[in-house]
């Protein structure tokens, strides 16, 4: 699920040969190819992820599935299509000729002509060791103050001191603990619950949920950032489709209909890249009359990521390099200006906006210990700070919140939605 380094890349033939003249190839599922009783050659086209692969001395078999039906569709093909990007979970075009199989466990097959790969990945590469972060800690990684502070529920004998001896809470991030780990793992990532004391009702706030987080050492670029953010989104949701297509097709068909066909829509994209000043001069250009009005040196709110995003028409949209007075004290410096800006990055999706959150972080050992001076951090995060003495290098890492991850590829529009037992401001039922 977190092969993290599935890079997507530009769309790339497998075949080496030009493909003979033939009337165009009509596109259909992979349900409506395996309900066709009689196949006499038709051309086709299918799209999906491949599900098995097995490569013989002249033929290659591939097993696709495009969610849409339990079984795959199996495709034949000339073994000079083998290519090392055919692999689990890439995804595919296939043309060819969908023609009766000799095989009893099947009707038709698509004996292919061409072989498009649209994404590809190689899940065994991935590299990342599994973190458990832990859930109370005396930091507060955003810096936005808002904590839920960890107290023992009868009074100690002591009552003027504190249990851990210093105030403590529930975790907003494990992020920092991620840095630790990442000088030792190189790449580690965390799933757990995440906490935010955020006075919201909203439709994409909760007092509690889970998030995807991940650090990666010697990452010295946004762009390659903004990759692995990209692959880990088109995997995860290529596997959820494979995995479980009738819950999908449930969720498509009764709560958001056309969800499918703008779930496919972003998959088969690349994400766009904007900066944040870029953004601002988009949404004052608007004709639309936002709530916030939008300025350089503010916050983006919901309705401008929602905006920018059908801007975008309906893509994923990264929007990068943000004024440094926003963010967290751990990110990296551009050194630009006048306008002072750091490396940070969110992507914003369709339907829901901002999805996922990350950023470089400052390794630069002088650079942090100016500005947590500024800030009057400099006690609290000494530790922190020595880990820029000892050996830094370049490094970065994301959030990705899993229940906005949902409300995305599932099409529902409310968070509360999506999760068993939503707590939120004024509720905690059970």
């Amino acid at each position: 699920m977190f092969g993290a380094r599935c890079l997507l890349r530009a769309l790339r033939s497998c075949s080496s040969a030009p493909c003979p003249r033939h009337r165009p190839a009509a596109r259909v599922s992979v349900r409506g190819a395996l309900g066709v009783q009689s196949a006499n050659g038709e051309r086709v086209k299918v799209q999906g992820w491949i599900r098995s692969i097995r490569s013989q001395k002249e033929v290659l078999f591939l097993h696709v599935n495009d969610g849409s039906s339990l079984e795959s569709l199996q495709v034949v093909a000339d073994s000079s299509f083998d290519s090392r990007e055919l692999a689990f979970g890439s995804s595919v075009e296939v043309q060819g000729q969908l023609v009766k199989s000799p095989s009893k466990k099947q009707n038709v097959e698509l004996k292919a002509e061409k072989i498009e790969v649209v994404g590809n990945c190689d899940a065994k590469d991935s590299g990342f060791v599994h973190i458990h972060t832990p859930v109370i800690t005396s930091n507060d990684c955003e810096g936005a103050g808002e904590l839920f502070q960890v107290e023992p529920s009868s009074k100690i004998k002591v009552p003027e001191e504190n249990f851990f001896n210093i105030p403590v809470f529930l975790t907003v991030s494990g992020q920092l603990h991620l840095e630790v780990m990442s000088g030792a793992f190189t790449q580690v990532f965390t799933f757990g619950p995440t906490f935010r004391a955020e006075n919201s009702q909203s439709r994409r706030h909760l007092a509690e949920f889970y998030m995807v987080e991940a650090e990666i050492s010697f990452l010295e670029s946004l762009q390659d950032l903004m990759q692995v953010m990209e692959s880990l989104f088109k995997t995860t949701a290529m596997t959820v489709l494979s995995n479980c297509p009738k819950d999908v097709e449930l969720c498509h068909k009764f709560i958001a209909p056309g969800q499918k066909d703008r779930l496919e829509h972003m998959l088969k994209n690349n994400f766009l890249v904007i900066s944040y000043t870029e953004a601002v001069e988009i949404l004052k250009q608007a004709s639309q009359n936002f709530t916030f009005t939008p300025e350089w040196g503010a916050d983006l709110h919901t309705e401008h990521e929602k905006y920018l995003v059908k801007h975008c028409g309906d893509i994923p949209v990264f929007v990068i390099n943000y004024p440094l007075a926003l963010k967290p004290f751990y990110m990296r410096d551009n050194e630009d200006g006048p306008q002072h800006t750091v490396a940070a990055v969110d992507l914003l999706v369709p339907g829901v906006g901002e999805l996922f959150g990350g950023s470089l972080r400052e390794e630069r050992y002088h650079f942090l210990e100016q500005r947590l001076a500024r800030l009057g951090l400099t006690e609290a995060y000494q530790w922190y700070l020595d880990l820029r003495r000892f050996g830094s290098v370049p490094h970065g890492g994301f959030g990705m919140g899993f229940e906005r991850y949902l409300q995305c590829i599932l099409g529902i529009d409310n968070i509360k939605d999506v999760i068993p037992f939503p707590r939120f401001t004024h509720s905690c039922l059970l």
